[in-house]
């Protein structure tokens, strides 16, 4: 059973649940940890920074390492780093200064949604299936079933059990990556690029036009996400008034559930509707989600906006690492990194600029959010220029 490319891809989705575990599970305990660890919003904004700058980080040695040291070796060490940092989210608050505990725990977990993110996607498309697109687009909605998965099974245990009780739920979180460490020692992996061929290397990617324009849609494209998801939950809360389970549920949850929606949505019709108008038009309704989460006086607009922003954003991430891969063939495993880390960079840039005007602005998380839709509009202008250049080629 384990010994089928059916059961590497199994292994490639739960690897991505993984990942919305470990980006999605701290964020709903923001609230708790300002209140029971005495923590300023400053010190909750620095956390998600490390978080995603340190995905950075690895991203990066992943391009540089990743082929020297085997990827069984670095899959399987990403699933050990992201269990045992869940395990330590449990226990190192209070063992440590919670500050420095949580910290410690945020940077383990990291370490292993870096390498997650470096290499299940060409994994993912190495595997023998007839449309990469669609499967690289299945790849990634199963971020966003993870995400609904520990929004709604965490806000029901912290009805069931009390907040007070999320360091049980942190261990119960980190059986998943334990699992799927075992599950990545049978599988079978493929080979990344055909026998014979090799990569196009660091150096030869940086000085490639191209892959730097697709960098700059990765940035934008994390950026644009993660600026409204990772405050979804807060937003919900202190800025529109409603209750902590009524936040969860309509911020993040019902952000990853049109999230997925729109990946799904994609991956049963991309061979109709091309690529890049898809993402298009996604960019503008991006644009017009955040303006209204930011500048309705409704608290149920402002809701609806932060769930329409889930549904634009669904293609960004996949969209931009399936057109890379079309258009640049040979770029490998250091590719796949390197637009990671591009994006990573845009994760830790969406939701720090946010937190800093929200600061700046004494709370006010509307006004923060507004400033974010610069990062939809930067993808925007930079897909426009992909279609552009390719228009021109095509003449």
């Amino acid at each position: 059973m384990l010994k089928t490319y059916r059961a590497t891809m199994r292994a490639c989705f739960t690897g991505y649940i993984v990942q919305a575990v470990i980006n999605n599970f701290a964020p709903l305990l923001f609230v708790t940890w300002q209140t029971e660890f005495t923590l300023p919003l400053g010190q909750i904004t620095l956390l998600i920074t490390v978080n995603f700058l340190t995905q950075l980080l690895v991203d990066l040695l992943g391009a540089l390492y990743a082929d020297k040291l085997g990827y069984r070796v670095c899959v399987v060490a990403a699933h050990v780093f992201s269990a045992l940092g869940l395990a330590m989210l449990a226990f190192l608050p209070d063992v440590l200064p919670p500050y420095a505990g949580a910290l410690a725990a945020v940077i383990v977990c990291a370490v292993g949604s870096g390498l997650i993110e470096v290499l299940v996607s060409p994994i993912t498309e190495a595997c023998p299936t007839p449309d990469k697109a669609a499967a690289m687009s299945l790849l990634h909605s199963f971020y966003c079933w993870g995400q609904m998965g520990v929004v709604g099974l965490s806000t029901l245990f912290f009805v069931l059990a009390g907040r007070e009780n999320w360091r049980i739920l942190a261990l119960v979180w980190a059986l998943i990556p334990a699992a799927n460490t075992y599950v990545f020692t049978r599988v079978p992996l493929p080979a990344l690029l055909p026998e014979g061929e090799k990569s196009m290397g660091v150096k030869a990617l940086f000085k490639n036009k191209a892959f730097l324009l697709f960098a700059v849609m990765m940035v934008c494209a994390g950026a644009s996400e993660l600026a409204v998801s990772q405050w979804a939950s807060a937003f919900a809360e202190t800025g529109l008034g409603v209750t902590k389970t009524v936040g969860d549920l309509a911020g993040p949850m019902l952000f990853a559930l049109l999230m997925g929606v729109g990946r799904l949505l994609y991956g049963k019709k991309g061979a109709v509707w091309p690529l890049d108008k898809y993402m298009l038009v996604s960019c503008a309704l991006c644009v017009g989600a955040y303006l209204l989460t930011s500048l309705s006086p409704l608290p149920a607009l402002s809701l609806a906006g932060c769930a329409l922003t889930g549904l634009s954003v669904g293609i960004m991430w996949p969209g931009v690492f399936s057109l890379a891969s079309k258009r640049l063939r040979r770029g490998g495993t250091a590719m796949f990194a390197l637009l990671a880390l591009a994006g990573d960079l845009g994760c830790a840039a969406g939701p720090t600029l946010v937190g800093g005007v929200a600061a700046a602005a004494g709370g006010d998380l509307k006004a923060a959010i507004a400033a974010g839709v610069v990062f939809p509009l930067g993808l925007l202008a930079a897909i426009a220029a992909l279609s552009a250049a390719k228009m021109k080629n095509e003449k």
